[in-house]
């Protein structure tokens, strides 16, 4: 499970690279806690962090499953898909926030594909556990 655990961990600290950058962005804009919003780049920050964390809440455990029930190599591929995707969302939401478009489609994309692969592996074990029942 090399792989996967590979990146699952690349993803945990990439949202603790956009944390950290919060974390910053609070002493930078002035944004005491528990605010959460009163600059306009803070409050980019703290959305790219949030909205990765509701990303990552999908990517995880649909990872685990495409990589035990279909592919622990071929969950790279979606894997990078999503890392890639959620930096070029960053990057692309802080500049203009309507042009987050292409890395949320590539994140979306990662994880439809991660949740089709596991659901595609499940039952294909499933399916195999019931004909064995039916034959033996």
């Amino acid at each position: 499970m090399a792989y996967v655990n590979l990146i699952v961990l690349l993803a945990l600290f990439q949202f603790l690279y956009f944390t950290f950058k919060v974390g910053l962005g609070r002493g930078k804009y002035g944004v005491k806690a528990p605010a959460c919003e009163g600059n306009d780049q803070f409050d980019r920050l703290f959305r790219i962090q949030q909205n990765t964390l509701e990303q990552m809440i999908i990517m995880i455990p649909a990872s685990y499953l495409f990589a035990h029930y279909l592919s622990e190599q071929w969950v790279l591929v979606p894997g990078v898909v999503y890392l890639l995707g959620r930096f070029l969302y960053s990057r692309e939401y802080l500049t203009d926030p309507d042009s987050r478009t292409p890395g949320m489609a590539m994140t979306l994309l990662a994880n439809v594909s991660l949740l089709i692969g596991g659901l595609i592996g499940v039952g294909m074990s499933l399916a195999q556990g019931m004909a064995m029942t039916v034959s033996g």
